[in-house]
């Protein structure tokens, strides 16, 4: 393909998006990213110290909650990756719930995309939330995990996790549904659903990344924390893993194939919470893990994904490179002592 077209990333200060904006400025693009407040002088410092940011970064104001505004940040671009997303504790009038804001935004980022008439493919960030292997009967767990799975909407959960999860599978079905080329044909767009799982490993940010405090809830008895990680494993059977960098570069790699759409489950690690801590306390015992985190299920559902590596996508980081980059980033920030 050719290089120095202009791509947006929506969210470019988060966790996520801030590596994007970095490799895909390292790789040529023009970025055009896009920040709540551009009175943010952390946000957009980071962005703005980043490599060829001088001469190939754009940075525009855009609020989830206003979709419309994300107009002039996509227009001229080929490739828009739509990473930010409306999260439970934040509000807004015009929406009577936290559904009805993330559904508006995937909408008005596709129709924009398609008004563009220059945007060739939309790649969206969801998550395995979504991707439940529970059965819709609520009879327990399917034997496996892979890209048919959806999360049975109205499941007994907290108001928290539930209006997360209804949300974010209410919102992936609608952009592959009413936007996706695949089912629309010539009145769709391109589009690319990388349902991610659980994400580690270290951060361009100044402080701890939301999903990276999760995975260190129990080096640091944090229960409010620990119930999130806890709550993923009990929607998604174990809890499914994924390095940062392999997180960027597998958008990257949906991009530049001209062959690849649809949903994608972008994980590369399977493993109960016991495991997790296991490994914590094998290998860290220097943060004295309380035995309630030793206890815990160990269900035999498989990840069955494999629709990414078959296109060809090679993951760098495993289970345990993942881990020990979450502490390392902890660590670094100061979030964790020695």
């Amino acid at each position: 393909m050719e290089s120095r077209c202009k791509v947006c990333v929506t969210g470019g200060a988060g966790y996520i998006g801030s590596l994007l904006v970095k490799k895909l400025l390292q790789k040529g693009y023009t970025v055009h990213a896009t920040l709540r407040n551009l009175k943010d002088e952390s946000k957009v410092g980071l962005l703005k110290s980043l490599p060829h940011a001088n001469t190939r970064l754009v940075l525009f104001e855009a609020d989830i909650y206003k979709a419309d505004e994300f107009w002039h940040a996509i227009q001229g671009c080929e490739f828009v990756f739509h990473v930010a997303t409306a999260f439970q504790h934040q509000t807004h009038s015009q929406f009577k719930n936290i559904e009805e804001a993330v559904i508006a935004g995937v909408k008005s980022i596709a129709t924009n995309c398609i008004k563009s008439g220059t945007v060739r493919k939309l790649i969206y960030t969801g998550t395995v939330v979504a991707s439940s292997p529970l059965k819709d009967d609520g009879s327990g767990y399917k034997d496996f995990i892979d890209e048919t799975c959806w999360t049975p909407l109205h499941l007994p959960l907290t108001a928290l996790h539930k209006e997360y999860a209804e949300s974010k599978t209410l919102a992936e079905k609608e952009l592959l549904i009413s936007y996706g080329k695949e089912a629309n044909g010539s009145g769709g767009i391109e589009v690319v659903s990388l349902t991610v799982g659980l994400v580690g490993g270290d951060s361009l940010l100044s402080y701890i990344p939301a999903s990276v405090a999760i995975l260190i809830a129990q080096l640091k008895d944090n229960e409010d924390m620990h119930q999130s990680l806890k709550f993923l494993e009990d929607i998604c059977g174990k809890i499914p893993l994924v390095h940062v960098d392999d997180v960027c570069e597998a958008h990257i790699f949906c991009a530049e194939d001209p062959s690849i759409n649809g949903r994608f489950l972008l994980a590369n690690s399977y493993a109960s919470l016991v495991e997790i801590v296991n490994y914590y306390l094998q290998n860290y015992p220097e943060f004295n893990l309380k035995e309630k985190y030793l206890e815990g299920p160990n269900r035999e559902i498989k990840w069955a994904s494999t629709k990414l590596i078959d296109e060809g996508f090679v993951y760098k980081y495993d289970l345990k490179m993942i881990l020990d980059d979450n502490i390392e980033c902890a660590r670094r920030i100061g979030d964790l002592s020695m």
